[in-house]
């Protein structure tokens, strides 16, 4: 097929081989399928990774796409894996395989500068799921009614929108089951670690069976929203005006031990922060954590940090993350670690690129950019040549992709792509 050139409409693809080659994604493919270079598993895994970045499932045999225009290729196959080789490929393997692959990345990410591992933002994502199964019904408001929902748990670095890790689970799994398992991952991946890490939650995460494993665990410390409720409320408003800190107009703050009802461990750290001037008008908001620090830093720097948790699903979850699929939770690993893979591979182009692609969201690129580029694919001696005819912004694609062996040697990347034989790489825009 390379020697006969391939033309298409979905060549963009293979500007993410040069990012798989930077991030190390054959050698993490290698190792969760447990086979050698000269097997077809870890290229079926890979298709599986380009197809989370084209935001799409829709690229398999006898889907719509006729014409694969190079996709197949770019994977070191000759055809599109269908449906059922993909689901034995996941099948083959557990949950514990997808969680290692998980580390493996993360420990890779975080020597690439995409973690910075001080604070962690801790977050449940569900969405909506059609299965015809009994489970646990979720309402994301009050006002909503329950529905089927699959879960899962997200790690992200707060500072750098990136995510760490993720586990998923049935319906009736809580945050303070799920939360411990997400831990045990992010120390893995931290590991090892100079200094205690701040996780942030909201306030689902508020009981005091988490807070007490949080305060047992070395690596990590827990700052939790306490529920707005009357009591709360109540006992807040008892708080004598001079124990509180006046920090600037409308905004004052205080902090003192706490001791929760059904807790075990020593007392926590209560955070209080009071707005408004005058005393009938103040309206209090308390933190819980498992650490005696600034209350300034925390409450007005580092919680609120934790947003960036919502710029990345709006970002990225079109990946893989947006919809519910099986509920076969060694399938929804492997899915959901394909497409974790393929995202810190469109992190790393993103980076790489200026406006406007950096500000695109991972469907806009799988449509203007992995599926919006015309062009052909053929080999000239060692190196196989993608052309672009009508690439946006081509100056600067150019400048990162024209003469890549070269650049990627400079890296101190080998351009030698494994899964397709040692052919390296190359781009042309016209």
């Amino acid at each position: 097929m390379l020697a006969d050139k391939v033309s298409g409409h979905l060549v963009g693809v293979w500007l993410l081989v040069a990012e798989h080659l930077r991030l190390g994604t054959w050698d993490l493919l290698r190792s969760w399928t447990g086979q050698p270079s000269e097997r077809i598993e870890a290229r079926l895994a890979l298709q599986l990774v380009h197809e989370a970045a084209l935001c799409t499932a829709g690229v398999r045999r006898d889907r719509t796409m006729t014409s694969r225009g190079g996709f197949e290729l770019a994977n070191g196959l000759p055809f599109i894996a269908s449906d059922a080789t993909v689901h034995c490929l996941l099948a083959a393997h557990s949950t514990a395989d997808a969680r290692q692959l998980q580390v493996a990345l993360g420990k890779l990410r975080r020597i690439g500068g995409d973690f910075r591992g001080k604070v962690l933002a801790l977050d449940p994502h569900r969405v909506k799921s059609y299965s015809q199964r009994q489970m646990r019904m979720h309402a994301k408001t009050a006002r909503e009614k329950p529905m089927k929902m699959s879960q899962t748990f997200w790690l992200l670095d707060a500072e750098t929108s990136q995510p760490l890790c993720f586990t998923t689970a049935t319906a009736a799994r809580t945050v303070t089951r799920a939360t411990p398992d997400l831990l045990d991952l992010a120390a893995q991946i931290l590991s090892p670690q100079e200094q205690r890490t701040l996780v942030l939650a909201d306030a689902e995460h508020y009981s005091a069976e988490l807070l007490d494993h949080v305060a047992q665990r070395p690596q990590f410390d827990l700052l939790v929203p306490m529920s707005n409720s009357r009591q709360l409320s109540r006992e807040l408003g008892t708080i004598p005006s001079e124990d509180f800190t006046r920090r600037w107009a409308g905004f004052a703050t205080t902090k003192r031990p706490y001791v929760m009802k059904r807790g075990k461990s020593d007392p926590l750290t209560q955070y209080v922060q009071r707005s408004g001037e005058r005393p009938d008008d103040c309206r209090y908001k308390a933190f819980l954590s498992t650490v005696a620090g600034d209350e300034v830093g925390l409450l007005t720097e580092q919680f609120p940090s934790r947003w960036h948790v919502e710029e990345f699903f709006n970002l990225d979850q079109a990946l893989g993350w947006k919809r519910a699929g099986t509920l076969n939770l060694d399938i929804r690993y492997g899915q959901m670690s394909m497409a974790l893979i393929a995202q810190a591979v469109i992190h790393q182009l993103r980076t790489r690129l200026e406006a406007p692609f950096r500000q695109w969201d991972a469907a806009h690129l799988a449509r203007d950019l992995f599926l919006g580029l015309d062009g052909d694919v053929r080999v000239k001696n060692d190196t196989i040549i993608v052309t672009y005819y009508n690439a946006q912004n081509a100056d600067q694609l150019r400048r990162h992709y024209e003469d890549l062996p070269n650049k990627l040697s400079r890296e101190g990347v080998s351009p030698a792509i494994p899964w397709l034989y040692g052919f390296q790489l190359d781009f042309r825009f016209r």
